[in-house]
């Protein structure tokens, strides 16, 4: 038997377009590479100081997208298996997706600082408040 969320949609989102951004790893890396900015060398020991801004910046991003969204992840399963995936908690779920999109569509296009700064910290404040949601109704079942 197969159970649908509507939980597991921003989830399935989000993880697709992590992979989409590593994906834009490699060809950032052999663009450097073809350009002559960099050889294998460069990347023995993660990336040296060699490797410039445009072939670092999807690396960057891709880790940033495998650190506080993975509390996104987690919370969306405990949402799902404690039975608590209801409108607050779907509201929430998308906009976090929706800030953290904004956030790496940013910092690989423009990045402006301030800009994915405001992105970022609001969809902190926006994954917080989930946990302590979740956090709540637990204890008070």
């Amino acid at each position: 038997m197969h159970t649908y969320s509507p939980i597991f949609l921003p989830m399935a989102i989000l993880a697709l377009w992590t992979m989409h951004v590593l994906l834009m790893i490699p060809f950032a890396r052999f663009k450097a590479g073809r350009q002559g900015a960099v050889t294998a060398e460069d990347f023995r020991y993660g990336e040296s100081e060699r490797v410039p801004d445009f072939a670092r910046l999807p690396n960057r991003n891709f880790m940033n997208l495998l650190e506080v969204p993975v509390l996104f992840y987690v919370a969306g399963f405990t949402a799902f298996l404690t039975n608590n995936v209801d409108s607050l908690i779907m509201g929430l779920a998308w906009a976090f997706l929706v800030l953290r999109l904004g956030h790496s569509i940013v910092h690989l296009s423009y990045n402006n600082v301030m800009h994915r700064l405001a992105l970022f910290a609001t969809s902190n404040v926006v994954i917080s408040v989930i946990w302590w949601v979740l956090l709540y109704r637990m204890l008070t079942a």
